[in-house]
């Protein structure tokens, strides 16, 4: 299946129209970023206004994640089935809504109950627009430079969200809920007239409904139990009976989706090497960044007294050069290849937290906190879109959706596994009845973690570097279809 609307040469201008499309689904994955950071800053308003107890509080941030993480695969193929345009209008509407009544209620079950929805809305737009992207941009230089941009947007509303919360919240915490409810109105009505038409992936073959009921179990059951871990004991007896009960799902969806001559996910594409270090790689990074981010909020909060606001604009300069550096990625990914800039990426998030490790009770925001802040931007804005890129080079139109929807389950997982182990090192001692140094202490192992998760996603990297030379060229996985009709596509190494 061939997209619609396809983007010009290399040599030639992008459109208007192209251009206000990529706007358009840039503005749906900055407010999928926004609302994952945006809600932080923001909880302990809402316990106080809502009277939330601790674990209540939890489910406002784990409630997203539940939906998002959880129904991200069954996102990505539904864009492939039913069209990706139709998924992501309709989802974006959703998010839309939702957005507007977690501004509006005024109880705590409803507010986790309007996060679900909208982590679960972001589970279709964030598959279904990175494939309108990699199905309208071909391969290659353009795709590369319209990735750089989409996921820059991404990163940059992960970053922003904490400014924008801060400054927010000083009026009232609703406006953080509200914020993104006409952002994504606008979005919505712009799509409907710049998003290309795509036909739906033939149904005749049938659904696979097995695959897509046992993958959304077994990953809603995997993200509910990281998530609890911490609270109930990671050792305890409904821990390991939950990892017990979604290795077994797990294990059945393999099968499943081995047995199906339509599967939910075409288990082949993981035999292509780039496929698994884009994945485990997007993991490893989401998964190092959210745990820094927690650990630095505290510290900043709670340990140096500084107010929200003054959090969040420790943070911009981190956000400020992703944003910078938008138009600039495509090209050096063009000239040194993915495997490289995704090294690169790694190496400067790994000597940003390591520098972290400097941290005292009166820390130099000049020698410690501003270099570490640069770091990690320069960091973000090679590593996401590289990873993006390698996972979406060399795979059909007809299965973009599928590798979206697997690439961005593997950043909200990542991020969810990471984020719960760290939270378990740095509160291991325990909370209560501790000096201010004592407690800073105990971040220091959390800090190390991080650092250690970085250094593993750089490793994870040069393997694919270890062999190869950027002039061979790797065989990417096909369908069966693809290899009967044609013969096998090839792609750059490391690509």
């Amino acid at each position: 299946m061939t997209s619609p609307f396809t983007a010009p040469d290399d040599q030639e201008r992008w459109s208007p129209r192209l251009w206000g499309t990529l706007l358009v689904l840039c503005a749906a994955m900055f407010l999928d970023a926004l609302d994952v950071s945006m809600v932080g800053v923001a909880l302990p308003s809402i316990a106080t206004d809502l009277n939330l107890s601790t674990s209540s509080l939890q489910w406002i941030v784990s409630g997203y994640i539940l939906g998002y993480g959880g129904l991200l695969l069954l996102g990505g193929r539904a864009a492939d089935l039913l069209g990706r345009r139709r998924v992501f209008l309709i989802a974006l509407a959703v998010f839309a809504l939702a957005s507007l009544l977690g501004g509006l209620v005024d109880s705590g079950p409803l507010l986790i109950a309007s996060r679900f929805v909208k982590g679960l809305s972001a589970a279709f737009t964030a598959p279904a627009g990175l494939s309108i992207i990699t199905t309208t941009f071909k391969e290659g230089p353009q795709r590369n430079r319209a990735l750089s941009i989409y996921t820059t947007c991404a990163a940059t509303g992960f970053s922003m969200g904490l400014v924008l919360s801060g400054l927010l919240t000083e009026v009232s915490w609703r406006l953080t809920m509200l914020l993104p409810a006409p952002i994504a109105l606008l979005a919505l009505l712009a799509g409907i007239k710049l998003i290309p038409r795509s036909s739906r992936e033939d149904s005749g073959k049938g659904y696979d409904l097995p695959g897509a009921v046992t993958g959304t179990l077994s990953m809603l059951l995997l993200v509910f139990t990281v998530v609890q871990a911490p609270e109930v004991g990671w050792a305890s007896a409904r821990t390991l009976l939950s990892f017990l009960a979604t290795a077994l799902l797990l294990t059945l969806f393999v099968t499943l989706e081995q047995r199906s001559s339509h599967p939910l996910i075409r288990l082949g594409v993981l035999r292509s090497g780039s496929q698994v270090r884009a994945n485990l790689g997007a993991a490893f990074f989401f998964g190092s960044y959210v745990g820094f981010q927690f650990l630095v909020t505290q510290y900043m909060q709670s340990l140096l007294g500084w107010s929200a606001l003054q959090t969040a604009l420790a943070f911009l300069p981190a956000g400020a050069l992703v944003a910078l550096s938008s138009t600039k990625i495509g090209s050096v990914v063009d000239r040194f290849g993915t495997p490289r800039v995704i090294a690169t990426g790694f190496t400067s998030l790994a000597i940003a937290y390591a520098l972290f490790l400097q941290i005292d009770l009166t820390p130099s925001y000049a020698a410690v906190i501003l270099p570490s802040m640069l770091l990690i931007g320069a960091g973000c804005a090679l590593a996401f879109p590289s990873l993006n890129i390698q996972a979406t080079n060399g795979v059909e139109d007809h299965e973009q959706g599928m590798v979206s929807g697997l690439l961005n389950t593997s950043i909200q997982v990542g991020g969810a596994i990471f984020l719960a182990a760290v939270t378990a090192v740095i509160t291991a001692g325990g909370d209560s009845g501790r000096s201010p140094q004592e407690v800073l202490d105990s971040f220091r192992p959390g800090l190390v973690l991080v650092t250690v998760i970085a250094v593993a996603g750089l490793l994870i990297t040069l393997t694919g570097l270890r062999t190869r030379r950027r002039q061979e060229s790797v065989l990417v996985a096909k369908s069966a279809n693809s290899v009967a009709q044609r013969e096998p596509e090839r792609v750059p190494a490391g690509d």
